[in-house]
C-alpha cells in the first residue's frame, strides 16, 4: 500500500526585503558574543573567586583595587556590554515569540530597549567614574586605604 501526496496547491511567493536582515545579524550577535562571554565570564570568575581568594575576600578594597588599573575597566566594560545586549536580544526573541497584538509587540520592545540603555549607560559610569577615595567626603567615612586629605 504506497500513499501519495499531492503536490502544492502553488508555489510559494518569496518576497525580498530590501535592507538589512536584523535577525540575521541578532543571530550572528549571540553566537559571537556567547562565544565571548563564555570567556569573560570564566577568566572573571576565576580571577575574583579562585585568584582573588574566594567570596569573603570580595569586598570594596578589592573593586577598588581592581578599578585602579585601565584593563580591568575595559575587560568588565566588554562584560556588561555584551552580556545586557545579549540578553536584551534575548528577550526580545522571547517578545516576537509571545507577545499577541502589534502594540504589546512594541510597548514591550520600548520599555526593554530603555532598560537595557540605561542599565547600559549607570554600569558605563560606575567603571569609569569609579573613585573610592574622593576628595570631597569627610575622612571619617573614606576607607582605611585612602590617603588623608
Amino acid at each position: 500500500m504506497t500513499a501519495t501526496l499531492e503536490g502544492p496547491r502553488s508555489t510559494p511567493v518569496v518576497r525580498r526585503r530590501r535592507g538589512k536582515n536584523w535577525e540575521k545579524w541578532g543571530w550572528i550577535y549571540m553566537r559571537a558574543s556567547g562565544l565571548l562571554l563564555v570567556v569573560l565570564i570564566f577568566g572573571h570568575l576565576l580571577i575574583n573567586l579562585y585568584a582573588g581568594g574566594g567570596v569573603s575576600a570580595l569586598d570594596f578594597a578589592f573593586v577598588a583595587g581592581k578599578y585602579a588599573t585601565p584593563f580591568w575597566q575595559v575587560y568588565d566594560f566588554l562584560l556588561l556590554w555584551l552580556a545586557l545586549i545579549h540578553g536584551a536580544n534575548g528577550m526580545r526573541t522571547i517578545i516576537n515569540d509571545y507577545s499577541s497584538g502589534r502594540f504589546m509587540n512594541r510597548a514591550f520592545k520600548y520599555a526593554l530597549g530603555g532598560s537595557t540603555v540605561v542599565l547600559l549607560l549607570l554600569g558605563t559610569l560606575v567603571i569609569f567614574t569609579f573613585d573610592p577615595c574622593p576628595v570631597t567626603s569627610h575622612p571619617e567615612l573614606l576607607p582605611s586605604f585612602c590617603p588623608a586629605p
